[in-house]
């Protein structure tokens, strides 16, 4: 066992992690620019008891249509709740004796909205498992703003709108590839978690990770769904869990899946978050303020504070990534022994590539904090930037702090998206009556670090690390394809931070073709914008069409390489 500072140290990596995914809790072509007028919905039928109980499993089906690229699909929206058991496997938990349910053990209800399309063989037709991070995070963000077939409209770099925001038909949903179910973490979403030590259960990352996995067999054996092409969607520490779900669902539960799709991954919190005040719990690692260089080069690109003029930003970012895993990484790793003249050499050229004062840099001992660099970038303006949109920014809370409290995006948007899936589930999908819908819960100071790493048997307190559980996926099964999608504008999980992840996954040379990444114009939440949504909408899709055959194909091609 680690020592108690690797514990606080810990603790002050999952504050960066939710910082990625922090809500606020309850927080084309012609043929599609005229296609997303409409989308009717009915109820075909539902059980209405039990569908105020936190713990009953009584489902809302209804029905609806979509218009994507001219074409009119029909569908099928089913909300309810699946009841998980503990990660030893027990099912004591929902054991039903004369009537009655036994919560000694923990048990959690999940909530879910699952769109399946009318006519379609389950055989050949793709179901796609979505879920965004936190940890502790609802997937509303995934559901309502980017994949399912109802999309809240909120502005790119740019504040989002006020109540009533507007709710319109999603031409850019995923229906037209794969069937989507939306799943909430426990405790999250209506899900509810019960039963002696459930908190302690289930709030961590192997006890969630199980959660996730019994889900998705139990909702494969109820649906009928088991020789679907199968895959996952994940946001944030959303692919820190995919990593590990998709070991445990492979290797435990024998469950394979076609593909995984990544956007904005973390999947090693010891590299997330330059951020000194981790140097006191970890001094010496310097690959964090490495990583996060680039994305602080493209949000002073985007503020015109880069001296010397405006440039193209791709050939920009290329050169700060090279300067930053080359000579920006030598000269850290040097430490006090760097030479005075190559340290002033090294502040001119981080001046350069961040806008910064050099006075700044100089007293920063070359290593620019994140949430220092977010307050200090806009100077005078007394303006903090979004770490989930580095192009927004927002007044200060407090003017003399080091950081900012808040996220201005996160509170801006986070509203319009919790404020219009709390309509739509009640009034379109029926789901809902009497149970408050929680868009995140509390989990900071009591999420378990415990994980037991592939091969492992005993679970070691460690940073949030699913690299080994990946590799060791990859392996198990090399059919496995995955999609690594990245913003440009993100501090939250800097876009360099994915590939320099996945570049150091110890699996043979050859699986590294089952990789492939995309890079946006965007911040954390690359949806917002519809443009961009577009794009991410045809990869993915893409994505699917070329991996849901057993067919050996490659995965994509890396803009970066």
């Amino acid at each position: 066992m680690r020592v108690a500072t690797t514990m606080v140290a810990a603790m002050s990596a999952l504050a960066l992690l939710q910082g990625c995914a922090s809500r606020a809790e309850s927080t084309r072509s012609p043929s599609r620019a005229g296609a997303s007028s409409s989308s009717e919905h009915r109820v075909a039928r539902h059980s209405s008891a039990g569908l105020t109980g936190a713990f009953e499993t009584a489902t809302s089906v209804t029905e609806g249509t979509v218009d994507v690229a001219g074409a009119t699909i029909r569908y099928r929206a089913v909300a309810g709740r699946i009841i998980v058991h503990s990660p030893d496997g027990s099912d004591a938990g929902a054991a039903e004796r004369r009537g009655r349910v036994s919560v000694a053990q923990p048990e959690a209800a999940m909530f879910y909205v699952a769109y399946v399309k009318e006519g379609a063989k389950p055989e050949r037709r793709p179901v796609t498992f979505l879920f965004n991070g936190g940890p502790g995070s609802a997937s509303v963000w995934l559901h309502m703003g980017a994949f399912g077939p109802r999309r809240v409209i909120a502005g790119d770099a740019t504040l989002g709108p006020s109540a009533p925001v507007r709710v319109v038909s999603n031409e850019f949903t995923l229906l037209d590839a794969s069937d989507l179910v939306f799943v909430d973490a426990p405790g999250t979403g209506f899900g509810r978690i019960r039963g002696k030590d459930s908190k302690r259960v289930f709030y961590g990352m192997d006890g969630d990770v199980s959660a996730f996995a019994r889900f998705v067999t139990d909702f494969l054996s109820q649906n009928g769904r088991w020789n679907s092409p199968k895959y996952l969607v994940a946001e944030g520490y959303g692919a820190a869990r995919a990593a590990a779900l998709i070991n445990t669902l492979e290797t435990r539960d024998d469950t394979d899946f076609n593909g995984i799709i990544l956007l904005s991954p973390v999947l090693n919190s010891e590299f997330l978050g330059s951020s000194r005040h981790l140097d006191r719990f970890n001094p010496g690692l310097d690959l964090p303020y490495e990583l996060a260089l680039p994305s602080f080069a493209a949000a002073a690109w985007y503020h015109h504070k880069l001296p010397g003029g405006r440039q193209p930003l791709e050939p920009l970012l290329a050169k700060v990534r090279h300067f930053a895993l080359t000579s920006y990484a030598r000269a850290l790793r040097e430490g006090s022994l760097l030479s005075p003249a190559r340290r002033s050499a090294l502040i001119e050229q981080l001046h350069r590539y961040t806008g910064l004062p050099v006075s700044y840099i100089d007293k920063a001992n070359l290593r620019i904090d994140r949430g220092e660099f977010e307050k200090e970038l806009l100077g005078a303006s007394d303006a903090t930037l979004s770490q989930l949109d580095s192009r927004i920014a927002g007044p200060s809370i407090d003017s003399l702090s080091e950081r900012a409290g808040y996220d201005p995006q996160d509170a801006a948007v986070s509203p319009a998206y919790v404020s219009a899936f709390n309509q739509y589930v009640r009034e379109t999908l029926h789901f809902g009556y009497g149970l408050t819908y929680e868009s995140r819960v509390p989990v900071l100071g009591r999420w378990s670090f415990w994980h037991a790493p592939p091969g492992q048997s005993d679970a070691v307190q460690q940073w949030a690390n699913m690299m080994p559980d990946l590799a060791n996926a990859l392996k198990y099964d090399p059919r496995l394809k995955i999609m690594v999608n990245e913003g440009y504008f993100d501090l939250s999980t800097p876009f360099l931070q994915g590939w320099y992840e996945m570049h150091h996954l110890q699996i043979p040379p050859k699986l590294q073709g089952n990789i492939g990444y995309h890079f946006y114009r965007c911040g954390h939440m690359g949806f917002l914008h519809s443009p961009q949504l577009e794009r991410l909408h045809d990869q993915i899709a893409g994505f699917i069409a070329a991996t849901e055959s057993s067919d050996p194909v490659r995965a994509g091609e890396s803009a970066m390489d």
